[in-house]
């Protein structure tokens, strides 16, 4: 199979795409500020509820195909690594508002061109449920995130009626096996956060390629909780109670996988709503991600994750470049929202260059 090669020009924004990036962060800013006051603290703009703050290896094999082994993933080796996954809100909700999912993975011991301004040997991937951005675009989530925006001074129970509603949309639209992205972002199932699969979304440089990023729960223990359901009206924090639970008695594993750009027609680069066919290219793994059993939730940990340690796209390598609209809003709206939160707490934040910085 022939994989398209990439160059700058495959990126094309839009002559206005400045003001667009400015007005998100604008509009999430302001939502930030209503959570925080609502809170009495400034939390994640997105991703804000953690269920499990963990470390391990990222293992990348010796015997790689060319096209795959790019960047990071061009030799042979075993690197450690800090996760958190967490729910999909901005805002801490209980578990009846089941929204989209995020896997947040730092690599450590990472070195190559960086980035501008990122100077520390690590690399960041951020990942989430779904394996489409339902918005599509800067401008489109400038417009669904302004939507989103306003229900953040809404009671829990209107977003709680919200999730169910497009949760029992998406158990009618898989009947007919067309499932719904946004009816998922807005009303994931009650499934178990160590047996869903995690997705860029959006694409990003792989070397002399491109292509789309995601992790699948690989170990015969995660199999076992594909029939798992939260009951939500049992326990508001289910979610995380499931996950610390899993991990104090298995080992996590996670198959890092992409998915090379082989047709311009069918594989966009500037729309993130578009799933790439697998019958033009198909996931292939380029490394392990190995969790072992672990406390998953420990106070000292939880607080260096969720108020200090920053996940962003521009924490990359420049084989690793974010691409297209989504992508490049991402790498100033992170930035931009980190600070605000950071600044809020009297916190400050940081990247670490070692998993020696990492609490236990």
């Amino acid at each position: 199979m022939t994989y398209l090669r990439y160059s700058p020009g495959v990126e094309q924004p839009e002559a206005d795409e400045q003001a667009t990036i400015d007005n998100i962060i604008q509009a999430m800013t302001r939502q930030s500020e209503t959570v925080e006051t609502r809170e009495q603290h400034a939390v994640r703009a997105s991703h804000a509820k953690s269920t499990a703050c963990v470390t391990g290896e990222l293992v990348i094999p010796d015997d790689l195909p060319e096209e795959l082994a790019q960047g990071l993933f061009a030799r042979s080796g075993t690197y450690p690594v800090a996760v958190r996954f967490a729910q999909g809100p901005g805002e801490t909700l209980g578990d009846r508002v089941s929204t989209h999912r995020g896997m947040a993975i730092k690599v450590f011991g990472v070195e190559g061109e960086k980035l501008p301004g990122h100077h520390a040997p690590t690399q960041d991937f951020v990942l989430a449920t779904g394996p489409t951005f339902p918005s599509g675009t800067a401008k489109g989530f400038l417009r669904d995130g302004s939507l989103i925006g306003k229900s953040a001074g809404l009671p829990e129970r209107a977003k709680s009626a919200v999730s169910s509603l497009a949760r029992n949309l998406n158990k009618v639209l898989n009947t007919v096996g067309k499932p719904s992205a946004v009816a998922d972002f807005f009303g994931h199932p009650f499934s178990h956060p160590l047996g869903d699969s995690y997705f860029s979304q959006a694409p990003m440089r792989w070397g002399d390629y491109i292509a789309k990023v995601a992790a699948f729960p690989s170990s015969v223990y995660q199999d076992q909780l594909r029939d798992w359901q939260l009951d939500p009206h049992a326990d508001e924090d289910g979610f995380r109670h499931a996950a610390v639970a899993f991990f104090d008695q298995h080992d996590v594993l996670f198959d890092l996988k992409v998915q090379l750009r082989a047709n311009a027609e069918t594989q966009p680069i500037e729309d993130a709503s578009v799933e790439w066919p697998a019958q033009d290219s198909q996931y292939r793994t380029v490394a392990t991600l190995r969790l072992p059993r672990q406390r998953a939730y420990s106070p000292e940990r939880v607080r260096y994750f969720d108020e200090v340690m920053t996940f962003r796209p521009a924490h990359s390598l420049a084989a690793h470049r974010p691409l297209g609209s989504v992508m490049r809003a991402r790498l100033q709206v992170y930035q931009a929202l980190s600070a605000f939160r950071h600044r809020e707490n009297g916190v400050a934040e940081a990247n670490p260059v070692s998993i020696e910085e990492i609490p236990a």
